[in-house]
Order: C-alpha cells, then sequence, then structure tokens
C-alpha cells in the first residue's frame, strides 16, 4: 500500500536541514561512480522511510571505513525529486550509495515527491534552492538548458556509451550531453490480441482493420491527441518541430511537393476513420474495450500493460507499430518518443557529490532494479538487453519501435491545431473544406507566432 505523507512535513523537514547544510563542500574529492556495480543494493532491505525522511550515513558504521570522515565535518545534504511512486525505489538506491562512499562523508540525502512531468515549473520557482537532483521528462530539457539549470554532464562519453543512442539523443542540446538518461519507455506502440492476428497480420494496419471489422471488433487509437497523431506524418519526409528560438514550430504536413504529399496522408487518415475496424478513443476507452472485448488491438503505451494482459490472458501481446496504405505505397508508423531523464542543479551547494549521486541512480544496476520494482524500460543498453526486461513483451515493443521514434520537440501551439484537424476528418469532413485547406489551416496554427 502507497504511504501518503504530508508535503508540507517534507518541506519543513528539509527547511531544517538546510540550516545545517549551507555551501559545504565534500570532506573529499568523490570517487566517480561510473561503471560501479551497485551490488550493495541487491542485499539491502526495502526502505521503510516516510516521505522526507533523512536517508543518513549514520546509520552504517564507519568505525572501520577507509578515508573515514574528519571528527567534526559538516554533512553532506542533497535533496532529490522523484515521481511520488518511485519513493521506496529511491530510498533503496540511497542506501546503496552511502555504503558505497562510506567514511568520504556524512550523507543527508532527503527525498521529496514531484512529478517529472511538472518538474521545471517546480525549478523555476527558485532555481537556486531547488533540488540537487531530480528526475523530468525529456521535453523540458531545452527550458531547462535556456534557463540555466544544466551544465554539461561529465564522463559524457561514458555516460554516451553505455545507453540508448535515442535516450543520448533526448537529453543532449546541440549534441552535448546535459543530463543523464533514466528511462526509455514513455512511448507508444501496437498491444494485439494473438487470438485474432498473426505476426503476419500486424505488420499492416489496413489487414488488422479488415480483420477487426470481420469479427465486429475495434483496432484502436487516439486522434484527439496530437501525440499519437504524429505517427501517421513523422515517418513520411514531412516534418514537424521547434525553431531554434524554441518557442515556435515548423511544419510541412502541407506540403505539396515530395514522395508523399500532406494530402496524401490526409486521405489515409479519412480512409482509416471511415473503417469499420477503426474506432478513435482515449487512454479509458481503449481500456474499457480491451475489458470488453470490443477492441482487440490498439495503440498505447507500457503504464497499461498490467491491465491489458489481465484481461487478455494468453492471448496478450504486443508488438512495434505496424505500417498503413498511403500514396500507393505501405509506411511504416512512426512515434513520438519519452524518456526520464535525471538532471544535476547547476546551482547545488554540492554540486560534485550530487553528480556523483545522478550517475548512481541512473547506473546500469539502478536501471535493472527500477524495472523490478517499478517495470519502467531501461535506457542502459545492458539493462535492456537483460533477460528479464526481454522477456516483457510492452517492453520490447517499446525497444523495437524506437528505431521509428523521434523525440518530443514542439512548442506549445501544435496541440490543438492537431485536434482541430483530426475532429474534422474523424467526422467525415462537415466543413465540405478540401483537406489541403484543411492542412493548410492546421499547419499555419501550428507554426503561428
Amino acid at each position: 500500500m502507497k504511504r501518503k505523507t504530508n508535503f508540507w512535513f517534507s518541506a519543513l523537514l528539509l527547511a531544517v536541514l538546510l540550516s545545517g547544510c549551507q555551501s559545504q563542500n565534500p570532506s573529499q574529492p568523490p570517487a566517480s561512480a561510473e561503471n560501479v556495480q551497485n551490488d550493495s543494493v541487491k542485499d539491502t532491505p526495502n526502505a521503510t522511510a516516510e516521505k522526507g525522511q533523512i536517508a543518513s550515513s549514520e546509520n552504517h558504521s564507519q568505525k572501520d571505513a577507509p578515508n573515514s570522515q574528519p571528527p567534526g565535518s559538516e554533512p553532506v545534504c542533497l535533496t532529490v525529486w522523484g515521481g511520488e511512486e518511485d519513493e521506496e525505489l529511491l530510498l533503496q538506491i540511497f542506501e546503496g550509495f552511502q555504503a558505497h562512499y562510506q567514511g568520504q562523508a556524512d550523507f543527508q540525502i532527503t527525498y521529496m515527491p514531484q512529478s517529472e512531468s511538472h518538474c521545471t515549473d517546480a525549478l523555476m520557482g527558485d532555481l537556486e534552492n531547488g533540488a540537487d537532483v531530480f528526475a523530468f521528462a525529456d521535453d523540458q530539457l531545452n527550458t531547462l538548458v535556456a534557463a540555466g539549470a544544466l551544465e554539461p554532464v561529465e564522463n559524457a562519453q561514458a555516460i554516451r556509451e553505455a545507453n540508448l543512442p535515442e535516450a543520448v539523443l533526448a537529453a543532449s542540446v546541440d549534441d552535448t550531453l546535459y543530463a543523464l538518461p533514466l528511462t526509455a519507455d514513455n512511448g507508444y506502440f501496437l498491444y494485439y490480441n494473438t487470438q485474432y492476428f498473426t505476426q503476419e497480420d500486424i505488420k499492416s494496419l489496413d489487414k488488422m482493420l479488415d480483420i477487426a471489422a470481420a469479427q465486429g471488433k475495434k483496432v484502436s487509437m487516439e486522434w484527439s491527441s496530437g501525440w499519437y497523431v504524429y505517427s501517421l506524418f513523422g515517418n513520411t519526409g514531412l516534418t514537424v518541430g521547434l525553431n531554434d528560438d524554441g518557442i515556435t514550430n515548423y511544419c510541412t504536413w502541407n506540403a505539396t511537393q515530395g514522395r508523399i504529399k500532406g494530402i496524401d496522408v490526409a486521405r489515409a487518415m479519412r480512409d482509416i476513420a471511415a473503417h469499420p475496424g477503426f474506432l478513435s478513443t482515449d487512454d479509458a476507452g481503449f481500456l474499457a474495450g480491451v475489458q470488453d472485448g470490443s477492441i482487440i488491438a490498439g495503440v498505447n503505451g507500457v503504464w497499461n500493460c498490467v491491465a491489458v494482459e489481465k484481461a487478455w490472458g494468453n492471448g496478450y501481446g504486443a508488438a512495434k507499430l505496424p505500417s498503413y496504405a498511403c500514396a500507393g505505397q505501405q509506411v511504416q508508423m512512426a512515434s513520438f518518443s519519452g524518456y526520464k531523464l535525471l538532471g544535476v542543479n547547476a546551482y547545488s551547494k554540492q554540486r560534485e557529490w550530487a553528480a556523483r549521486l545522478a550517475e548512481w541512480i541512473s547506473n546500469e544496476e539502478n536501471q535493472k532494479l527500477r524495472f523490478q520494482l517499478r517495470g519502467q524500460g531501461p535506457s542502459n543498453i545492458n539493462a535492456a538487453a537483460s533477460e528479464e526486461v526481454q522477456n516483457a513483451p510492452a517492453i520490447v515493443a517499446l525497444l523495437e519501435q524506437s528505431e521509428y521514434s523521434f523525440p518530443q520537440r514542439i512548442g506549445g501551439n501544435y496541440w490543438a491545431p492537431v485536434i482541430a484537424f483530426t475532429e474534422e476528418i474523424l467526422a467525415g469532413n462537415p466543413s465540405g473544406q478540401s483537406l489541403q485547406e484543411l492542412l493548410d489551416a492546421m499547419v499555419e496554427g501550428i507554426t503561428a507566432p
């Protein structure tokens, strides 16, 4: 059962601690955590501290520790922001970190719950007094770098070699690594019921729609979200992305020249929308359809894998997205990829130790532990290749789809125009405008100042 602890208590406790943790440096330079195997975690009991409790190295005997901390030295105080669901995982990881660096400093590590999706908003409120280490969604990276919250990562080459190329790209700005990859699972792929589809069937969306219609069933995808709609445009040569100003967008989805033109995708979408085997529905609708048997395949993410497997049992299957018919060709569906990253606050008063802690949290062994406790897909190459991860169909499907996925780098004007376009397509084009006019209006909205 999840523990519920008053967030105010965490903040109060942190304030008390910080009164004794002002501008110290580690008692000696920290040894690098790079490539360290977190063996101590394997034998560490699950942490039982409440949110905000300090994980202190005083819990470990330092009588025989080499390079013991000089008596009377100030403690090394570090604050870590992470998802509320990660509490038990992080407290266990902190214990391993302290055991590894036992004797080098008296650590006081505070965990505070903070949503990865809103991390930047919270940090910008008081950057200089924000968390030393924080988890955040990769689409916030540019904002954090522009604000001076992040500096280039040390040991960048080792981090690049240890992680999936796509995750490294998501953690970089202009080929400079600014954060540590933590997970590679915030994307989407195809769930399908093996009682209805073969391995060959799931290669083609058109064939899947025909099979579903013949059974009186549906294949679902959410077209009320530009996050999913990107999959139909993303691998066609038509582009969308963030301009150098970090705010406005460029978009060629209405292009009238090229191998595949904007109107070709619009026609394909019109045909899919009208197919009796297709259903556009949101996350809740997808789950409801899976559970009542009306949906036998759908585009969705790892957060629903347990519910889908429970509903379909032995019929549970997952794979990369299929191709779809467009301009007389089969186009592999693309996807927006999403990654959780770990940042070190450039204003941290204990920046060296904060960097070592971030390396520890994101290392191979702790990414494996994260998968075991939280089911989150590793960005670390070795962790992702482990037998346990490779036996998880949803994670394997996501890794397969990663070859056709691209980091989400778009400004806020993207979302509403895409929804307006898809609503018109799903409704059968009641406005009477031509498809090219609809595309032009969408692109005008996406690229607006």
